[in-house]
């Protein structure tokens, strides 16, 4: 999971809410507690073979909603499904925990990463916050629904 996050980290450096300097300065036991759901998110990796070649996270936010995050999968994968089934892993994550709603944000900018989420049933919200990793860029709140 570390190689993995660090990856992506470095791969999409404004992608995400926190920076690559900031997670290589966790130690080994806080990836354990992040690997083990200790710090209060799911991770779920796709593997190809031995190799982890995507990641994506679920978490309750203090405000009670169920989060998307972490969302990525190495470029050689992309295209593959293997997007789609993290994110169907983490809405079923959240429908189990007994949540109706997933919310993510993503920058405008990443009209790929909107397409696909807008793909997976996400629609736009009309709410706005600056990226805690890069407070200049402004992200866009989705939202998916469970029937």
């Amino acid at each position: 999971m570390k190689a993995t996050r660090l990856a992506a980290l470095l791969d999409a450096p404004t992608a995400f809410g926190v920076t690559h300097a900031q997670s290589s300065a966790n130690t080994d036991d806080d990836w354990r507690a992040h690997a083990a759901g200790r710090k209060g998110i799911a991770f779920f990796l796709a593997w190809d073979g031995e190799d982890a070649v995507g990641i994506a996270g679920g978490v309750t936010g203090g405000d009670g909603r169920y989060q998307l995050i972490a969302m990525w999968v190495r470029q050689d994968h992309r295209g593959s499904g293997v997007a789609a089934q993290l994110v169907d892993a983490v809405k079923a994550h959240a429908v189990a925990a007994g949540h109706t709603r997933v919310a993510l944000d993503v920058s405008p900018d990443n009209a790929p990463a909107a397409r696909f989420y807008q793909k997976q049933g996400f629609v736009f919200l009309p709410q706005w916050e600056p990226l805690a990793s890069h407070p200049h860029i402004q992200v866009q709140a989705m939202a998916w629904m469970a029937n």
